[in-house]
């Protein structure tokens, strides 16, 4: 098949999720063709059957901002048209799913059938969908899509809760490709963040109010209370001045590890021995999920989607959204007993097994072979 990939560009799960997709599919034999901005922070254009194709936003006096939706909704009918897609496959509503139904509207006035399907990840439908500003173009778009995907049965539930939604939702989750995961620590970059043998949590988010990340270093303050540990935060985003501040104020600072965008978390994962989840919504909980592929259980709280990745008692625990006190504790649980850690790192890699990428992409090539009859 020749599949068109439209997503975001940027670390955002849509995006590392539908990069992952078009990859594996081009290991399987299909022609894989992504249409963004930029290219794909985790897209190698050397791979076989992958090709990028640039959504080019010139800078016209007239517009005081460009009509990204409709310089998109162009650069679909120009691809599907000279390479001759079959199915169109769009990564987070907001403006993919829309200007995917005007390409497809426009293309078959020239007797070109272009189906697509809508992936929804969760802050398109959770946050930017609620806006009144986009809730009715973003209604029409889902209920005009061929076939439409959720990563969780909760972002399911939220969809059909927020909109007037007419048509079925099928549930796809977020994977990985767990073998890749499974490294060897690197001792070497373990001695650097923990060189007296400390104790290691990290984060990965994009450092939004949403994901509470100051919860994450109130968290930490008290487990470094009591154990001797140190706190890897990886990632970036408005809140990490304030963030940088409250390390500061708690005189923490020197005990927490600020290593911005990494294009590549795995080998930082491998010397982590607790993941912290402290989101106020998430809807599946991917950086989560990729820590748990490398033995890393996680402390995280039980909104959106998160209990459908993250097994209380399993994988990790559960705490209430803004439970510090609880966080903290159930870290120090599972840090204090070496056979309780070690246990919870092979029931979270077990866990992982779950989403891995040959599971879910059985369901993606089934979905367009459907749309496609």
């Amino acid at each position: 098949m020749r599949i068109g990939i439209v997503c975001y560009p940027t670390y955002g799960g849509s995006g590392v999720v539908a990069t992952e997709l078009g990859k594996s599919l081009s290991e399987k034999g299909h022609e894989v063709h992504f249409v963004s901005y930029e290219q794909p922070v985790r897209l190698d254009l050397f791979k076989e059957n992958i090709f990028y194709h640039e959504v080019a936003v010139l800078d016209y006096p007239l517009f005081k901002y460009q009509p990204y939706e409709l310089i998109l909704t162009n650069k679909l009918i120009d691809v599907a048209k000279f390479e001759k897609l079959d199915v169109l496959h769009v990564h987070y509503a907001i403006p993919h799913a829309s200007a995917a139904y005007m390409a497809k509207k426009i293309l078959s006035e020239s007797n070109i059938s272009l189906p697509f399907i809508t992936t929804l990840h969760g802050t398109d439908i959770t946050l930017v969908g609620k806006d009144p500003s986009f809730e009715p173009v973003i209604t029409f778009a889902i209920n005009h899509s061929d076939i439409v995907t959720a990563v969780s049965e909760s972002l399911k539930n939220d969809t059909l809760e927020a909109f007037e939604i007419t048509r079925p939702i099928e549930v796809i989750p977020n994977f990985i490709d767990v073998d890749a995961y499974q490294l060897n620590p690197n001792k070497h970059l373990r001695n650097r963040y923990a060189p007296n043998g400390e104790k290691i949590l990290i984060h990965i988010s994009n450092f939004r109010k949403v994901k509470r990340t100051e919860d994450v270093i109130k968290v930490f303050k008290k487990v470094r209370d009591r154990l001797n540990v140190k706190l890897i935060m990886v990632g970036d985003g408005p809140e990490r001045n304030r963030l940088e501040q409250l390390c500061r104020q708690m005189g923490t600072c020197s005990d927490i590890h600020f290593v911005g965008k990494v294009k590549s978390v795995k080998e930082l994962l491998n010397i982590s021995d607790l993941f912290i989840l402290t989101s106020t919504k998430e809807s599946f909980g991917l950086a989560m999920l990729e820590g748990m592929a490398a033995g890393v259980p996680a402390v995280s709280t039980n909104t959106g989607g998160i209990p459908e990745v993250n097994i209380h008692g399993e994988s990790g625990l559960l705490c209430e959204v803004g439970d510090i006190e609880q966080m903290a504790s159930n870290s120090i649980d599972i840090l204090t007993d070496e056979n309780a850690l070690n246990q919870y790192k092979v029931r979270a890699k077990k866990r992982a097994e779950h989403f891995h990428i040959e599971v879910v992409l059985d369901k993606y090539v089934e979905l367009y072979e459907r749309v496609l009859k």
